[in-house]
């Protein structure tokens, strides 16, 4: 399936590609093309195929996977190669950058090292040489000099850094393909523009092709040429893109038709949350005494030591730092990789000491409680996590995972009680009595964000906060996600602490807005009026860095 006219000679031809697993058929009949110079975004939701169908192309499928069909590039077959050919072909005829970064490096190795192994590994130069184009690879993308990166270590970077070391490893040889398997998912929306950027700049300039794989229409609206949407296996619609918009969809999107597609432009462009909802918040602000409030929050990190002579010196994480939450409020935190939410919140939920102020949860002090006191307020605040299949136990039945925080009770239920309270909030969250009795991994990734919902209602707590809690959803699951929190906290009255650097996510489900930089709070308000008037600098570029599907398309 081709949307206007291509080049006797594609840089990429996916011909009638099939792939299955078992009886499971993952890929149907699927054919596109694309030229040099071209990006093309394949579009779908979690199992819709898109991931699978770059791991055919790169001939990198799961031992158990049967394919047929034919992938050509630049008119040569790549299906049919052995696997010495295919390793040849790899890195350098076709790059490949994957969602973390960090499974992709070696924590063990210099970055620059890491850069000029791939063109060690091809033979393509000796080690001068490779080192040579190491330093312009990432000079290409964006980290220049020994400060950027060439003689450090992943853990010394950020996220979006090390990232573009991963495009950098991906494009040292100047592969005539690259593939972006869901690149920004990840990033906070600042270093997500800049890696868009990078892409879309690369391309122009190397003439090469590329594969944008996301979730996210909003996200390929960004730099993509062409739109090819994939839902159970198969292609159901492709659209070249014309016009550009920066930071919004393009025009030519109004005319997407399948249902399908539809419902994926419908779920990028999440709604502000209902004015109603910030409205009684800010009613109650006066008289509602506050469920969580931080006072003065200082927590500080010691750095390695200098030298044997030099005290190890302190960073600031977070910095004199104060927020509220009331019964039925939900309260969003953003800020970029860095800024100290991760800290704040740790701190709050008392993970880690605070070197200055304090958080009192339903009036008492709970950042200096011990023992019994401890564990009696714990109950009372839980968090969801971004990956729950990480804090899941993969031998524990459903049933036992949501009961574990009854250790923090005094007197934990019956198994009678225990159950039957277990089956209730499972159907709270949209799930079934009976998935009690299945284990994580016979879930989908939304479907296990409800069981990690479902567990932190069992202790009835006052407050829950969600830290990335949605960031790894597509846009559908994650448009579920936001509507069973939207209708949970308005039913039982629970105080939301939302952390995210999405600001579409917070931008749907926060009464109220903190802004964090530098460890510091930088700005604060109700979602409508920050979102509409944004006062400080660094705000109003959070707000621009984030792709959003111009409204009128809805």
């Amino acid at each position: 399936m081709t949307a206007g006219p291509m080049t006797a000679a594609p840089l990429l031809a996916v011909d009638r590609l099939n792939v299955s697993i078992g009886d499971a058929q993952i890929i149907r009949q699927l054919s596109f093309r694309m030229d040099a110079g071209e990006i093309v975004g394949l579009a779908g939701a979690s199992g819709s195929g898109k991931s699978m169908t770059a791991l055919a192309i790169m001939r990198l499928l799961p031992p158990r996977a049967c394919s047929s069909g034919a992938v050509h590039l630049n008119g040569a077959a790549i299906t049919g190669k052995s696997e010495a050919e295919l390793q040849a072909m790899r890195g350098r005829d076709i790059g490949m950058v994957f969602q973390e970064p960090m499974t992709a490096l070696n924590p063990l190795m210099k970055i620059g090292d890491q850069v000029a192994e791939t063109v060690l590994l091809h033979g393509a130069a000796g080690r001068r040489r490779a080192n040579t184009l190491a330093r312009e690879a990432l000079d290409a993308v964006g980290l220049e000099g020994e400060a950027g990166g060439f003689n450090r270590y992943p853990h010394e970077l950020s996220g979006g850094q090390r990232q573009r070391v991963a495009i950098a490893i991906a494009v040292v040889l100047r592969p005539a393909l690259l593939i972006a398997d869901e690149p920004t998912t990840a990033l906070d929306v600042i270093a997500q523009a800049h890696i868009l950027t990078l892409l879309r700049e690369l391309v122009a300039e190397r003439r090469m092709g590329l594969i944008l794989v996301s979730h996210d229409l909003a996200v390929i609206a960004r730099i993509a040429h062409r739109l090819v949407v994939m839902n159970d296996g198969k292609v159901v619609e492709e659209r070249a893109l014309d016009g550009e918009e920066p930071g919004q969809i393009r025009r030519s999107m109004r005319h997407l038709r399948h249902p399908y597609t539809r419902a994926l432009l419908a779920a990028a462009e999440l709604p502000m949350k209902h004015a109603a909802g910030a409205a009684d918040a800010a009613a109650g602000e006066d008289t509602a005494p506050p469920v969580l409030e931080v006072r003065g929050l200082t927590r500080e990190y010691r750095r390695s030591r200098r030298s044997l002579w030099h005290a190890k010196p302190a960073f600031r994480a977070v910095d004199d730092v104060s927020l509220n939450l009331r019964a039925g409020e939900n309260v969003g935190l953003v800020g970029e990789s860095g800024s100290g939410k991760s800290s704040l919140l740790r701190a709050i939920l008392a993970l880690d000491p605070p070197q200055g102020g304090d958080v009192r949860l339903l009036g008492e002090p709970f950042s200096t409680a011990t023992g019994a006191n401890l564990r009696r307020l714990r109950r009372s605040i839980q968090v969801v996590f971004q990956d729950p299949y990480g804090s899941f136990d993969p031998q524990w039945p459903v049933e036992r995972l949501i009961a574990e925080p009854y250790h923090l009770m005094d007197a934990p239920p019956t198994a009678g009680d225990r159950r039957r309270r277990v089956a209730a909030v499972l159907e709270q969250v949209g799930l079934a009595a009976a998935d009690g009795l299945r284990y994580p991994h016979e879930f989908s990734g939304g479907q296990r964000q409800r069981i990690a919902i479902a567990r932190a209602l069992i202790t009835e707590p006052a407050v829950i906060a969600f830290d990335e809690a949605v960031s790894a959803l597509d846009v559908l699951a994650r448009a579920q996600i936001l509507e069973l929190l939207g209708e949970l906290s308005r039913r039982l009255k629970l105080a939301y602490l939302f952390v995210s650097h999405d600001l579409n996510v917070v931008r749907a489900i926060a009464d109220r807005v903190y802004v964090m930089l530098g460890g510091r709070i930088i700005e604060h308000g109700p979602t409508a009026d920050l979102f509409s008037s944004p006062q400080h600098e660094y705000t109003r570029a959070l707000i621009a860095a984030t792709p959003r599907i111009n409204p009128a398309l809805r």
